[in-house]
């Protein structure tokens, strides 16, 4: 869609496109919406505001604009902010009985507000005043033949401030338009990924304290360690968000971002990386949302590749105001993102819990939000699934098992270690074992990409795993000259679980490199009887200023995880130096050359330590 001002390119939506988009979700690929969940969502823009030519939606979708239209009114204003016009849509409910407003702040996507379009609907239905609007910088620009842009009509001017204190006063310039032109009776913030943090930090920084409860899918608590933690760079994240704000990035950021930008992908001044992270941490306020009070939702997954888990559940940890965390199965906006762009067939349970939040905390609802555990995590992958003999996909049949706890500290009840030991059951390998073991060494050559990665593809890959067909490893095909395993005896149990990993897994190793710096990746898998294997979790570890051929321990944390290993199953581990995600520390002269030796010291062991609940 070259212009998506232009009614002609929309086409009309088909219940099979809408099908799809729930099997498969709204994304194409890190950096690139489904080009029919982007028709869809312009195809209600422009019935909404009155400027489809033809029908253009389902009879399903058509009859929620009329329900909606019939009780309220639409607008399209452009919001200023200090001389920066904010893209917005609005929804006012018709009558004098004093109404909450939701305010949604757009993602990070260059169809700003837009993509939401049903949400809004769905919202005005259950009793809200709406207004979502585009950050500031966000949205597509179009380059002009003779120099210059222009901008779609949902794209808003300015800058991106990526969260910064340029968003915070946008979002309650926000609240002051609404208060003038929706007199809400409270207020709230939904945010998905980009737009949860904002939401979370306008809440936390109104001068006015006007944030009645916040809802946050797919967010983070601590952007500075979502891009850069032990020593690492998540540099296909950034690269990822980076070509997906509709625009040149020369055009869409001003100069000291850019500077920023290139500082962290060459790896230069980190500390200023760092602070600029924190700046845009809803953890760095988290005392000033608990003096607030404000009642927070969280919604993300497991296996997050842009917003990594441990850093929400830290966060979520340190706040005493009323509050839930739901982790799913998947990755950035699988759980929830087709749920708030289409209509579901059923219950979108990410969606409709969140919904009940603002339901009780904004409208007074008594639906026993009160008594829903503190926490509730969705275990992988212990949904079952078959396939689907007309498409021939694998469908989900039952739903994967859901855990409550009272805390996130609650979901560890125990810890085991299992020590790295110099032979395995397989003789290419070392072994995981409850006898410690030192003395030992593993080599392997540093710098390639191998099969053992976190990820096919950001996002494409935990949206599988959300739908029921998590990526499965040949692990017979690591390639051992770039890595090293080790892995346990197959697990007995008197129930069908081997072992349930519940919590965040540390890990403790001796490294050597023959240079001066060194990058680690660990991961954990569940491998079955054929040697086929799922992910449980990994991390990257870089360590720097080393000296070469000497020894450095380290222990780290990979991400936390909620799973079931069957019996019979394995536990593997594998250490490389490599993978897409992130910056590892060798330059191109050096791949190939350098060797990096895992050790376990005598008197000093090498071991996992495993949360079990």
């Amino acid at each position: 869609m070259s212009n998506p001002q232009d009614d002609n390119e929309i086409s009309a939506v088909t219940p099979a496109q809408v099908a799809r988009l729930a099997e498969h979700g709204i994304y194409a690929s890190a950096t690139e919406l489904d080009p029919d969940a982007v028709n869809l969502a312009l195809a209600l823009v422009a019935t909404l505001k009155g400027e489809a030519t033809s029908a253009l939606l389902t009879p399903e979708l058509q009859q929620l604009t009329e329900q909606v239209r019939a009780k309220a009114t639409f607008g399209f204003p452009r919001i200023d902010s200090d001389g920066v016009e904010l893209s917005a849509f609005t929804i006012k409910l018709h009558g004098d009985e004093p109404r909450p407003v939701v305010i949604v702040p757009a993602g990070w996507t260059p169809f700003g507000w837009t993509i939401f379009a049903y949400l809004y609907l769905q919202l005005a239905q259950r009793g809200y005043h709406v207004l979502a609007y585009t950050p500031r910088g966000i949205g597509l620009t179009y380059p002009l033949l003779g120099g210059g842009y222009r901008d779609a009509f949902f794209t808003s001017g300015g800058t991106i401030d990526v969260a910064g204190p340029n968003d915070w006063l946008d979002g309650s310039t926000v609240i002051d338009y609404a208060q003038l032109h929706l007199n809400p009776s409270k207020v709230a913030f939904l945010g998905e990924s980009y737009g949860s943090g904002i939401s979370q930090l306008v809440a936390a920084k109104d001068p006015a304290d006007r944030v009645d409860a916040v809802v946050a899918f797919s967010t983070w608590g601590n952007l500075a360690t979502s891009i850069y933690d032990n020593g690492t760079r998540h540099l296909a994240a950034v690269d990822a968000l980076v070509k997906f704000t509709g625009g040149p990035k020369e055009h869409k950021f001003d100069q000291g971002t850019l500077d920023l930008l290139e500082d962290f992908k060459a790896g230069r001044n980190l500390d200023d990386v760092v602070a600029w992270g924190m700046e845009r941490a809803p953890a760095s306020y988290a005392d000033r949302t608990n003096a607030r009070s404000i009642p927070t939702f969280f919604s993300n997954t497991w296996h997050e590749t842009l917003f990594p888990v441990n850093q929400v559940t830290e966060h979520f940890e340190r706040l005493t105001v009323p509050k839930h965390l739901n982790l799913w199965i998947g990755d950035h906006a699988a759980p929830e993102g087709a749920g708030l762009s289409i209509p579901w067939s059923g219950p979108n349970l990410p969606v409709e819990e969140a919904f009940a939040w603002l339901d009780h905390h904004v409208l007074g609802a008594d639906n026993g939000v009160p008594e829903w555990p503190a926490v509730n995590n969705q275990i992988m992958f212990t949904y079952r699934t078959a396939t689907d003999p007309e498409t021939g996909q694998n469908v989900i049949t039952e739903p994967a098992v859901r855990e409550p706890a009272s805390s996130w500290t609650e979901v560890t009840t125990s810890t085991e270690d299992w020590f790295l030991t110099s032979v395995g059951s397989d003789s290419r390998d070392g072994g995981l074992a409850v006898e410690e073991e030192t003395g030992w060494k593993r080599e392997f050559t540093a710098g390639r990409l191998t099969d053992a990665t976190a990820v096919d593809a950001i996002i494409a890959t935990g949206q599988a795993e959300w739908k029921g067909t998590p990526k499965p490893y040949a692990t017979d095909k690591f390639e051992r000259q770039h890595l090293a395993v080790w892995t346990t005896a197959p697990l007995d149990a008197a129930s069908g679980t081997a072992r349930r990993i519940r919590g965040v897994p540390e890990l403790t190793l001796t490294v050597r490199s023959g240079i001066a710096s060194a990058t680690i990746v660990a991961y954990l898998f569940d491998v079955s009887a054929d040697d086929t294997a799922r992910i449980i979790t990994h991390e990257p570890l870089t360590l720097t200023d080393l000296i070469p051929g000497e020894d450095r321990t380290a222990t780290w944390k990979l991400q936390a995880a909620g799973y079931d290993v069957a019996a019979g199953h394995r536990l593997m581990l594998v250490v490389n130096s490599k993978d897409q995600l992130y910056s590892d520390a060798l330059t191109d002269a050096e791949i190939d050359s350098s060797t990096t030796t895992i050790t376990s010291l005598d008197g000093v062991a090498a071991y996992l330590t495993l949360p079990l609940g």
